[in-house]
């Protein structure tokens, strides 16, 4: 025992007078730094690396990464704050002028569609730039708790992770330029592909975020599971080690319950965080779905008639809805899968508990049972559950509302028709 202590004590001391040996170690940590692989993530930053550049592009990450910390950096922030008040201004001026010279020309439909795009994504855009600092440090608390997750998580993740930002972000910069009207303003025009960006960015953030607090859930599952195999293989241990086992599974009971309260912490604070966005981006996908199937499907040929040709034909608006569809799933499907994740946790405690005879763990599991019922591990925005349920509740509003439209459609041709019937009565 004092040999070890000593070997212990000789390491530290070692460490502690090699000048050499730390300036080696930080050469390495700044090597490790900088270097990641696309589609090969092997810790938080690599798995978050390119949503963080394209963050930094959009100038909503004025931040310098270090190894364990973000830090403010002068030479981002100023320009990132000027980027970020030049296009909300500009969002605002665009909404303004456009509903007061009538920009935003056609029917009551249309102007309805191009307004809420326009305010909905001004929205999301102010939202960012105001809940900065609160995100910032949601995502520092994210690295440091994450950081316990072995490398084998990150691997898994960041194919599904890097293949969604980048092709996503590709896929709307390629159709942005594809799709320039010559009649549309350059500021215009720029300002609404930057918020379509940004809203994209940051919907994505939360994806990942997302899927690291499930790789948390899944790492205390699965720590949890390891703790159950080995109580039973030390059952065949000699007695005179009985109290020292004890000992060390309280202790690893402990620290498991300790991380589950820090990620259901994190759970709350994310969707405290990002509720007004995700709202907004809810509420912006149903409104933009609703109307493009109704003036691309819905025509009226001396009667009702719907075109499924014209919607065919009309690449542009068959992969716009189909982004939003897309955006929308993997948001169901992240915090379901999450959700879920964290539901496994209270039976791997329960079939522990089951196969546990010591009084002391049976008291420590029963309290991490209670922990587990009083933390509530569903990401939600304030009012709507983002679980399985959430795209089959859009679907069907979005029919139905496309079935109203359609109705008020039907019903002003028919007040048409009989004004015009009217009219020729009286002559």
């Amino acid at each position: 025992m004092r040999l070890t202590i000593f070997k212990q004590f000789f390491h530290d001391t070692s460490l502690t007078f090699s000048p050499s040996s730390k300036f080696q170690r930080q050469i390495e940590s700044k090597k490790e730094e900088k270097r990641w692989w696309l589609f090969y993530a092997t810790d938080f930053q690599s798995l978050m690396y390119p949503c963080f550049i394209f963050c930094r592009i959009l100038g909503i990450f004025p931040y310098k990464i270090n190894a364990s910390s973000f830090e403010t950096s002068k030479s981002y922030n100023i320009p990132s704050t000027i980027i970020m008040c030049f296009f909300c201004f500009n969002s605002l001026i665009i909404i303004c002028m456009g509903n007061i010279y009538g920009w935003f020309h056609g029917n009551v439909h249309r102007s309805i569609a191009i307004n809420s795009f326009y305010i909905f994504n001004s929205f999301i855009m102010i939202i960012t730039f105001v809940l900065s600092s609160p995100r910032i440090r949601l995502v520092q608390i994210i690295l440091q708790i994450s950081s316990r997750l072995p490398s084998e998580s990150y691997q898994q993740s960041s194919m599904l992770i890097h293949a969604k930002d980048i092709f996503g972000f590709s896929f709307l910069l390629i159709q942005s330029a594809l799709c320039y009207d010559p009649h549309f303003s350059i500021m215009a025009y720029l300002s609404t592909i930057y918020m379509i960006l940004l809203v994209f960015v940051m919907d994505m953030l939360y994806i990942n975020c997302v899927c690291v607090l499930k790789a948390c859930f899944k790492k205390i599952n699965d720590d949890l599971t390891n703790l159950l195999i080995t109580n039973n293989k030390s059952h065949s241990v000699m007695w005179i080690y009985h109290e020292q086992r004890n000992h060390l599974l309280l202790m690893e009971l402990n620290n498991l319950k300790k991380r589950h309260l820090m990620v259901s912490d994190i759970v709350q604070r994310l969707n405290i965080i990002f509720s007004p966005q995700l709202l907004a981006t809810i509420a912006l996908s149903f409104f933009e779905v609703t109307f493009e199937l109704y003036f691309n499907m819905v025509e009226w040929k001396n009667g009702l008639y719907i075109n499924l040709t014209k919607q065919i034909h009309h690449t542009y608006v068959l992969t716009y809805i189909t982004y939003y569809f897309v955006k929308i799933a993997l948001i169901a499907w992240a915090c379901e899968t999450g959700k879920s994740q964290a539901i496994k946790i209270s039976t791997t405690v329960h079939d522990v508990l089951n196969n546990i005879n010591d009084e002391q763990i049976k008291h420590e599991l029963q309290l991490f049972s209670l922990q587990i019922m009083h933390c509530d591990n569903t990401f939600s925005t304030k009012c709507l559950s983002l679980d399985a349920t959430l795209l089959t509740m859009i679907m069907g509003t979005i029919t139905t509302y496309v079935l109203i439209l359609i109705q008020f459609l039907i019903a002003s041709h028919s007040c048409d028709g009989k004004i015009v019937n009217n009219v020729t009565q009286t002559i």
